[in-house]
């Protein structure tokens, strides 16, 4: 029996795993020294929907119900950002005094918060950093009010959402919408794997929200409204990939009753950037595992 070598300059083959023999034919591939390429094999996760994309162009590199509309939970608050970094001339150093309104709000929800202090002057800046490690609610509170517009704080936290409706409508996430600033949802606020992505991968684009969300730790300065200065206590970045996965760069955490528990991710490896969402995970550790499997298989399949 003979086995054929077909050679084409320049070109380069990978070892066949095997070698058909039929009646009177032998089919064989070229026998390199190359090791075999190995298949990338797709990962299976516990989170209800799960989407990864190649940050540099949108290409999809994992779907599992993508486009299924699900409760987001706080990676809501990745548009109550968008919202503010899109504001026209906006002062990152401006100051916002805390409401008792803001710490009520999260006491009667029993919602995550940055423990601001009523009467504190706290920047638009480091509002954004307890908005985003810790999951403020008392930190959403205060940039809707100061954001939206209107004479009453209902009317500015009304106008407030509607901003991030008309940001999801200008980024063409068709299967979302927003009902709160927070994503302590009135049973209409819902996003998609896919949109939730789309919508950190635009907003990753702005260096301070880029800061902000791979950031572990951070303390806040703030006036007391006696002028004194105090120091909060420390902020810590409810994203754990931060430290466990070698390269992550944010972005946000979620979880509630229908939420369950909700992860949008991004990592940078060799020059390479994945980012991805799952949605509806079974627990804080599962939400990180399942994150962990998606962005190795999108570094995988980038290669």
């Amino acid at each position: 029996m003979i086995t054929a070598i077909t050679g084409i300059k320049g070109s380069r083959f990978r070892r066949a795993a095997a070698v058909t023999v039929t009646a009177g034919a032998v089919l064989a591939t070229g026998a390199l020294t190359a090791a075999p390429a190995q298949a990338v094999t797709a990962p299976t996760i516990v989170a209800k929907g799960g989407f990864v994309m190649n940050n540099a162009n949108g290409a999809t590199l994992f779907n599992k119900k993508m486009d299924t509309k699900l409760s987001t939970g706080s990676t809501t608050k990745i548009m109550t950002a968008k919202v503010v970094l899109s504001q026209s001339n906006l002062n990152l150093d401006a100051k916002v005094t805390i409401q008792k309104a803001y710490s009520d709000y999260v006491v009667a929800k029993n919602a995550s918060q940055a423990h601001l202090i009523v009467g504190d002057k706290v920047t638009v800046r480091q509002l954004l950093y307890g908005l985003m490690l810790p999951s403020g609610c008392d930190a959403a509170y205060a940039l809707a009010d100061k954001y939206g517009s209107g004479s009453t704080r209902a009317a500015r936290v009304k106008s407030f959402i509607a901003k991030m409706n008309a940001q999801a409508k200008t980024l063409k996430l068709t299967n979302t919408k927003f009902d709160s600033f927070d994503g302590i949802g009135n049973g209409n606020n819902y996003s998609t794997p896919r949109d939730l992505t789309k919508l950190a991968s635009n907003v990753m684009k702005n260096a301070t929200f880029k800061t902000v969300v791979k950031t572990k730790s951070y303390k806040a300065k703030t006036i007391t409204k006696t002028g004194s200065t105090r120091t909060m206590a420390a902020w810590t970045n409810t994203n754990t990939l931060l430290s466990s996965y070698s390269g992550a760069i944010g972005v946000k955490t979620g979880s509630g009753p229908e939420a369950k528990y909700c992860l949008v991710f991004a990592a940078t490896r060799n020059g390479k950037t994945v980012i991805g969402t799952v949605l509806a995970s079974s627990s804080v550790a599962q939400r990180s595992t399942d994150a962990t499997k998606l962005l190795n298989y999108g570094f995988a399949k980038l290669g």
